[in-house]
């Protein structure tokens, strides 16, 4: 079949030269504002986007055609955009492709450049995706992209699995980085409503005076500015999820009017009259204390109950155990691709330390310190310093005095360490033979996933045979 190309411009003569000179290639399809181009990439799933950033009711900014950009990603983070921009607007191409797209063109366009940026866009997408389904089908570690062996995890896998089957209100939990739109994004794509929209707003990202007028949208002339009806994010998610991420966020006015639409399944706009029916299945999530809030009087109780009908916490990730090192590898292998730098490895001492560091910002500080390490990095190995991260004790130099003194306690850490690697190999060797060699069922009596259960054996010096 021939890659999906979707054409995002309000100017239908550029819309129709694009479309003819790329369709002998591929299937195209086209849209001309922010709604139909969402409906339209749920529907066909395109290998590549072309967008003009100029789209109505803004198109002499481009307020709506980012606004386009960050829906697209919303819907698939590994979408290729490119952005069709005039030759005086190559400062806002630059900051669409800071905010995700994949490259910029000008106009007026040069339909051969098109054409190779096109291919080149469908060939990485391609090996992106087969990437993924190599990974999916040789990761028993992964669910719905997200990666975790450790007991907390599962605890939520389950949890996705059997919410995924409903229609009722889950509330996440957990600390800022913890992957709870992640966890949002599995819930929809196993639930009876994935071929519907996916809707995110973060509430604490959108200003109080416009937060309800995104959610339930407005009328034409509601307000200064008002100068077309707008359909808000509940009713775009009709049939489909509405995700509102940081929902502890939300304005105690704004907290009434979703409560009335959680038990009654009707909306109004904004300056609007009529009632309007919306099914739309709500998801929420937070890492602040709703029960504190609660009693600070900064929530509603009855809105909290009506939301946490099922609650699904995710763990931090220092509370993860071996999780931390299967994501490091996992995301400094990704980060090694992307950059070209295949064949990175961690050295020992930056193993150790990733597992000393407390990770206050969780899974996405650990995304973000290894992928700033695969670009400064200037050796093969990764090390604490590449991570920013400090040595453990126990790795210090030759010069340094703790170093040169056992009377300081790094002997004694160092036969600490080899009692404890003696420990750990009697205990591997021993459930590998008390299962006659099953390495599934000695690392489920170990407590470990199986692809940390072979790196001890690795490190301990145990063959596979």
């Amino acid at each position: 079949m021939k890659p999906k190309v979707l054409i995002i411009d309000d100017d239908e003569e550029i819309r129709t030269q694009m479309k003819w000179a790329v369709a002998n290639d591929h299937q195209v399809s086209v849209a001309a504002d922010r709604r139909s181009a969402l409906e339209a990439f749920r529907k066909q799933r395109p290998e590549v986007v072309l967008l003009d950033l100029g789209l109505p009711p803004s198109p002499n900014d481009t307020s709506e055609g980012m606004a386009t950009l960050a829906g697209l990603l919303t819907l698939d983070r590994s979408a290729k955009i490119i952005i069709i921009s005039g030759q005086s607007d190559r400062e806002n191409a630059v900051r669409a492709i800071g905010a995700g797209a994949y490259d910029f063109l000008c106009k007026p366009l040069d339909l051969g450049q098109l054409k190779l940026l096109l291919q080149r866009c469908v060939y990485v997408s391609e090996l992106e995706r087969e990437y993924r389904r190599v990974q999916d089908g040789e990761r028993p570690d992964m669910f719905e992209g997200m990666l975790g062996g450790s007991d907390g995890m599962r605890d939520v896998f389950k949890t996705i699995n059997k919410v995924a089957k409903s229609n009722v209100p889950v509330l996440i939990l957990g600390e800022s980085g913890t992957g709870k739109e992640m966890v949002a994004n599995a819930i929809h794509r196993r639930s009876a409503f994935k071929a519907k929209p996916f809707m995110a707003i973060n509430c604490n990202a959108i200003p109080e005076t416009l937060i309800e007028s995104e959610l339930f949208g407005y009328e034409k002339g509601a307000f200064t500015g008002a100068n077309t009806q707008r359909v808000g994010l509940i009713e775009t998610a009709a049939g489909g999820t509405l995700f509102l991420d940081e929902i502890g966020d939300l304005p105690p006015p704004v907290q009434v009017k979703l409560l009335r639409f959680l038990q009654e399944k009707r909306i109004q706009r904004v300056g609007g009259r009529q009632e309007i029916e919306v099914e739309t299945r709500v998801l929420a999530a937070t890492h602040v204390d709703l029960t504190k809030a609660i009693e600070a009087g900064r929530f509603r109780e009855d809105l909290f109950y009506r939301l946490a009908v099922v609650i699904c916490k995710l763990p931090p990730l220092r509370e993860r155990g071996d999780d931390i090192i299967l994501l490091a590898k996992d995301f400094l292998k990704c980060f090694g691709t992307q950059n070209g730098r295949d064949g990175l490895a961690f050295s020992p001492q930056a193993l150790e330390a990733i597992l000393r560091h407390p990770w206050t910002g969780n899974v996405r500080e650990l995304q973000n310190r290894i992928q700033r390490a695969v670009i400064m990095a200037d050796d093969r190995k990764i090390t604490e310093a590449d991570l920013e991260l400090e040595a453990p004790a126990h790795s210090a130099g030759p010069g340094d005095s703790n170093a040169a003194n056992p009377a300081n306690g790094t002997a004694a850490a160092h036969d600490l360490k080899t009692a404890r690697e003696h420990l750990e190999r009697e205990m591997v060797l021993k459930a590998i033979e008390r299962h006659d060699g099953n390495i599934s069922a000695a690392a489920k009596e170990l407590g470990v996933s199986r692809p940390t259960f072979y790196e001890l054996m690795s490190k301990l010096g145990i063959s596979k045979d």
